[in-house]
């Protein structure tokens, strides 16, 4: 077995769409009518058939639930791999991405936190 698919719980979808692929750097690979909502799925420009996150529309009371949840905890959603975190960082907050945590060593990896406009907080991490 292999990881082909993470999802991440969004309030909007195309304001999420605009933040994973304009800010953050991925790109589109599937979005297609769903019901009310899209099948949404970007992946790394570096890995264009690698795992896909899911845009997931929060639209169900558990899933919004749980998204409110982590988010007043401080608990990142996910997380992704930076081989530069620093750069990253300010290039994300030259963007006006909100961190929550500048790049912070823990150990063996460095790790920062910030906010996806969609209700989610993420987390970078280098190691």
């Amino acid at each position: 077995m292999r990881i082909t698919l993470s999802s991440v719980f969004v309030d909007d979808q195309a304001k999420a769409r605009k933040f994973y692929t304009e800010v953050l750097g991925f790109v589109v690979k599937v979005d297609i009518p769903a019901g009310g909502a899209r099948w949404l799925t970007v992946v790394s420009p570096d890995d264009p058939n690698g795992t896909q996150l899911v845009l997931e529309p929060n639209g169900h009371p558990a899933a919004t639930a749980y998204q409110k949840a982590l988010f007043a905890d401080g608990i990142p959603a996910t997380s992704f791999t930076s081989l530069d975190i620093q750069a990253e960082y300010e290039r994300l907050s030259g963007l006006g991405v909100v961190f929550r945590q500048k790049p912070t060593q823990m150990g063996p990896v460095t790790v920062a936190t910030f906010e996806d406009t969609c209700g989610n907080l993420l987390q970078m991490h280098q190691t």
